[in-house]
């Protein structure tokens, strides 16, 4: 039987929501080329595999020291002997930083096609076609590839939902192969910004701005919008980056992953390294001018219009309500 495999991303114990989603889509793509579901997690921590294993019909352990941190070269080397060995039609790998430094030298060393990015997967006449977004999500593109019997595809985080436990947890194999240390390449440290007296991650009520604000002069709208609602004010990286908030404030795939009970995002286009940061929040609320804007298709509420005349009327509308407050 044929297989599809997916790697399962992790970092400081924790697996990434991302392998989870490339689980439910690989599940549903097993099911329609008749295929074995595989997940291969590369680790020197062997309880993590026990977490996998409801979501796959086999999990693929290699637990080696060198694992501890993610090398993307010595995760080619065994990749590589991997896939050359099993053969598998599909596999999977998240389009994240770890992802991007990974699979296109994988791609070389085993000599698959790559698709990158993508946000949908299916199989046409048992020929893969991939779904990717163009200017900005506004616009999903269908791509084939050349002729091949497998494939590498990097799955957008946030594309898909991550899926219920099957019944019967999956078989545990445990791998025995060399790993190649390698000297010219190394993990160092994490390093995480300073917090600046605000943990976004803890906030119940979170407003988030984007480059719809245009200047930190702007800012003092949202500040009062903000302290209305007693939420914590973070922002997309293009805000970070022209310094209108602190790094620490930063929600996206480059910055912190938040889950608040209310997610306002004001001006925030919603490119997927920012949804991958807060699709997981209970209440989603967009303001954006541009009725399609991408952040929309996550939203539960949305109000298509001028932040700079929709804020100022909610700010006043709230404090109404709180008596004035």
């Amino acid at each position: 039987m044929s297989e599809i495999l997916v790697l399962a991303e992790h970092s400081r114990g924790v697996i990434k929501d991302v392998t989870f989603e490339m689980l439910g889509i690989g599940r549903e793509l097993a099911g329609v080329v008749g295929a074995k579901l595989m997940v291969l997690i590369l680790t020197h921590d062997e309880a993590l595999a026990n977490k996998l294993s409801p979501y796959a019909d086999t999990v693929l352990l290699h637990k080696d020291e060198l694992f501890k941190d993610f090398n993307s070269e010595v995760y080619q080397g065994i990749l590589t002997k991997i896939i050359s060995e099993r053969k598998p039609v599909l596999t999977l790998i998240g389009h994240t930083p770890t992802g991007i430094d990974l699979a296109p030298n994988l791609s070389v060393s085993t000599g698959l096609p790559l698709a990158a990015d993508c946000v949908g997967l299916k199989f046409e006449n048992s020929k893969l076609r991939v779904m990717r977004q163009m200017y900005t999500g506004k616009i999903n593109t269908s791509i084939g590839f050349t002729d091949a019997q497998e494939y590498i595809v990097m799955v957008r985080p946030a594309s898909f939902q991550i899926p219920g436990q099957m019944d019967k947890p999956g078989e545990i194999i445990k791998l025995d192969m060399p790993v190649e240390k390698v000297d010219y390449k190394k993990f160092i440290d994490y390093i995480e910004p300073e917090i600046t007296g605000v943990d976004i991650t803890k906030s119940e009520i979170v407003v988030a701005i984007g480059r719809g604000i245009k200047e930190k002069e702007n800012l003092s709208i949202i500040e009062k919008f903000s302290s209305s609602l007693n939420s914590a004010i973070a922002g997309s990286r293009p805000v970070i980056d022209k310094q209108i908030l602190p790094p620490d404030r930063q929600v996206g795939s480059s910055g912190k992953t938040v889950k608040p009970k209310i997610y306002i995002g004001i001006g925030i286009s919603g490119a997927f390294q920012h949804v991958m940061g807060m699709k997981d929040s209970e209440l989603i609320i967009a303001i954006n001018k541009d009725a399609n804007a991408p952040i929309f298709e996550v939203a539960h509420y949305g109000i298509v219009g001028d932040l700079f005349k929709v804020v100022p009327v909610l700010t006043q509308k709230i404090n109404e309500l709180k008596g004035g407050k």
